[in-house]
């Protein structure tokens, strides 16, 4: 890789052995990668923020980093393990609470926005299209590359942690130009397009592409079926990028068949002890549309609605989180469906969401069963 004095220096120490050790990390990298080059980023987004997901070696890293490292870039983080304001209700492990909030000092430390969000896309402004950014959180850089016309491959947490430190990332794969046009076209032969459909298409694609891949028979994605698409594509494979239409390249089918294929692998229950909506978090327009769904109705059972602070804060300012909450509803920030400790099957055997990506962390990560349905059977079988 040709690199620059200054980073040259920062490699061989001469800026200290963060850098130093940042540098290397990117160059390996790189190198894997064929990138000629480092170039600089204007925004980066870390995972590794929950302590059941990074343990008691991530925080003593984390720790130790904090002391001498600063973030060089905009720096947002996902989400961790709990919601402090309603940590009170769930019978959490001290140890954990104490880890947990360890790891969020070490961020705040080194300059983290503590946005504790895997949707930075809905609660920041976007940078201009083109720019180059290194998001870890997979359905993040896939909405990054997709939609908000950005770039970024799918980052580490270590590669994301690095740029954070440094500004930098390898100039490789999804960052040019040649790596984002797909080769294979998933063509969608259901008649079924609701947001939990498209997270299913989305786990199918994540399996069969490359970097890229086409996705035609759709024409328009809402808000709900764009995240759910990203999020189901970043839990199955290591594909960054979508696009409307057709590619040039072989074609797959996603028919009735490979979909009920996806929701038998997915599906482990028949029903749930407890609902829960958001992974990804739900956005300010997927809130609003909730509210107004459950007007006149109530939940039968717990329903944990996980969103960005920054937006139940603003639910709560336009009468929306009333409204969720007299349904029965429990508004939960900070935190997301996956690795949580507060969906524990000492207390819960299966848990009801819409969430592909929600299903298969609640199955591989919480050892709970899971009954995935849409949001619309949902709010039909589960509300009275």
């Amino acid at each position: 890789m040709d690199l620059t004095k200054e980073e040259e220096s920062a490699l061989k120490g001469k800026q200290g052995e963060t850098l130093a050790l940042a540098y290397r990390i990117l160059v390996a990298i790189g190198e894997a990668s064929n990138a000629d080059r480092l170039i600089p980023i204007e925004w980066a987004h870390l995972s590794g923020i929950n302590y059941n997901t990074i343990g008691d070696a991530g925080q003593e890293f984390l720790a130790n980093l904090s002391k001498q490292a600063k973030f060089k870039v905009k720096t947002t983080i996902n989400p961790m393990g709990f919601d402090l304001d309603t940590i009170s209700k769930y019978k959490l492990d001290e140890e954990f609470v104490e880890k947990q909030l360890d790891i969020k000092k070490s961020y705040e430390r080194m300059g983290a926005t503590l946005s504790f969000s895997c949707i930075p896309y809905e609660i920041f402004e976007l940078p201009k299209k083109g720019t180059h950014v290194s998001f870890a959180e997979s359905n993040a850089a896939i909405y990054a590359n997709s939609v908000a016309n950005l770039r970024t491959n799918k980052e580490g947490a270590f590669s994301a942690l690095a740029s954070a430190l440094t500004g930098k990332s390898p100039y490789s794969e999804l960052r040019k130009e040649e790596s984002r046009r797909p080769n294979l076209t998933i063509r969608m032969k259901v008649e079924q397009k609701d947001e939990l459909t498209y997270g299913m298409v989305g786990y199918f694609a994540g399996k069969v592409a490359g970097n890229s891949i086409a996705i035609s028979g759709t024409n328009d994605l809402d808000r709900r079926s764009c995240k759910s698409l990203c999020a189901g594509m970043g839990t199955s494979g290591t594909c960054g990028m979508f696009t409307l239409g057709e590619s040039d390249g072989e074609t797959i089918d996603f028919d009735k068949k490979e979909m009920q294929k996806v929701h038998d692998e997915l599906n482990t229950a028949d029903s749930g002890d407890i609902i829960t909506l958001g992974s990804p978090q739900l956005g300010m327009e997927e809130i609003s549309d909730l509210a107004v769904m459950l007007e006149g109705k109530t939940f039968k059972k717990r329903c944990m609605i996980f969103c960005p602070r920054a937006v139940q804060e603003q639910a709560r300012r336009l009468g929306h989180a009333g409204a969720i909450e007299r349904a029965g509803g429990e508004l939960l920030s900070d935190c997301c469906i996956c690795l949580t400790p507060l969906v524990d099957k000492r207390d819960i055997d299966s848990v009801v969401t819409n969430s592909v990506k929600g299903a298969y962390y609640l199955r591989t990560s919480n050892g709970v069963g899971v009954n995935l349905k849409s949001l619309s059977k949902i709010i039909q079988e589960e509300t009275k």
